[in-house]
């Protein structure tokens, strides 16, 4: 299967019970030149017009920060992005538990197998049944398999019973969520049968090509772990990661890749919603 290019429109913001006299926002909204993925354009717009300044954070993504510093009641983000997707990678043979074990693997992937916020590692008894099942897989990527399939099969897809601060164990007691809570509680059973494995971020269009179809949605999230060399899986629809998926972000959880975050003075706010269209060219 060939690769794609994708035209991407992000939309989102706040809206402020009051008159906001400043406000200080991060936005990661542009995908990657990375794996085969190449950005062709990019570009943010923002009402009240700001001066933007990028960088890239702590794990590769790229950060574009502003503030905001006349009253306003909104604050409209647009971010439009043209990127060139590869198409889906050969299947390779994969690493063993042995070479996984290899104290150069583990240390520098350490922060990627530890708990966090979101992803705890403190299992349930449920959860430890599965976990104990994977370290008895013959390799490391059944193991992973074996968690994307026990995720899929307690997890019902369910927009509004979880929020963005739901965590791997809420997820999973509550039997509901989207695709944050989906790779959160990947994460969980991965990483917890010692494989180090990250959160990624980004978009998604049709599984199968569609010219001029346009896509709209919400941003995305799924889940890569080692298995010598990187390997993508979106527990949420159970299928590869290929040239209908766009990275935006990596991390260990949701905390290190939001679209949006920042502070501000003054009265309450309320997101604008979030409106992702993706048309392929």
């Amino acid at each position: 299967m060939a690769g794609r290019r994708l035209h991407i429109t992000h939309r989102t913001g706040y809206r402020y019970a009051d008159i906001v006299d400043a406000s200080f926002n991060e936005v990661r909204m542009t995908p990657l030149t990375t794996d085969g993925q190449v950005l062709l354009n990019h570009t943010l717009q923002v009402q009240p017009v700001a001066s933007i300044q990028s960088y890239s954070d702590y794990w590769g993504a790229m950060v574009e920060a502003f503030d905001v510093h006349v009253p306003h009641r909104l604050l409209e983000i647009v971010a439009i992005s043209m990127v060139d997707t590869p198409p889906l990678p050969a299947p390779r043979p994969g690493s063993t538990w042995e070479a996984l074990s290899d104290p150069r693997i583990q240390d520098a992937n350490a922060e990627l197998l530890m708990p966090t916020d979101y992803v705890d590692l403190a299992l349930d008894d449920s959860r430890a049944e599965v976990a104990a099942e994977m370290r008895a897989s013959a390799t490391p990527g059944a193991a992973a398999a074996l968690a994307v399939k026990a995720v899929r099969e307690h997890l019902t897809y369910e927009s509004g019973a979880t929020d963005v601060s739901t965590t791997s164990a809420q997820a999973w007691a509550s039997g509901r969520g989207v695709c944050q809570d989906f790779t959160h509680a990947t994460l969980s059973l991965v990483r917890a049968s010692g494989i180090p494995a990250r959160y990624v971020s980004g978009y998604l269009h049709t599984e199968e090509p569609a010219v001029g179809r346009t896509v709209v949605g919400e941003s995305h999230a799924w889940v890569e772990y080692w298995d010598d060399g990187w390997c993508a899986v979106d527990p949420t629809n159970d299928r590869a990661v290929g040239s209908a998926h766009v990275i935006v972000a990596r991390g260990r959880d949701y905390a290190d890749v939001p679209p949006l975050k920042g502070i501000y003075a003054g009265g309450t706010s309320e997101g604008l919603g979030v409106s992702v269209e993706i048309t392929q060219l």
